[in-house]
């Protein structure tokens, strides 16, 4: 089952690397940063906001 995020949280979140913003991904789920190349993974509907824990992008 996949929980949609609050949209008020997706304005305000950002990638805790770089600061930058993220693109949500519901299928996966995850959040992206394009500049960082890292996926922040979405576990039980919380974003797991962690640089340890983010996954790189496949390039």
């Amino acid at each position: 089952m996949t929980m949609e995020l609050d949209a008020k949280l997706l304005d305000i979140l950002a990638c805790p690397q770089c600061k930058g913003d993220l693109e949500y991904r519901k299928e996966e789920p995850a959040l992206i940063c394009h500049q960082c190349k890292l996926k922040y993974p979405i576990r039980d509907g919380f974003p797991v906001m962690l640089v340890e824990e983010a996954i790189p992008l496949e390039t």
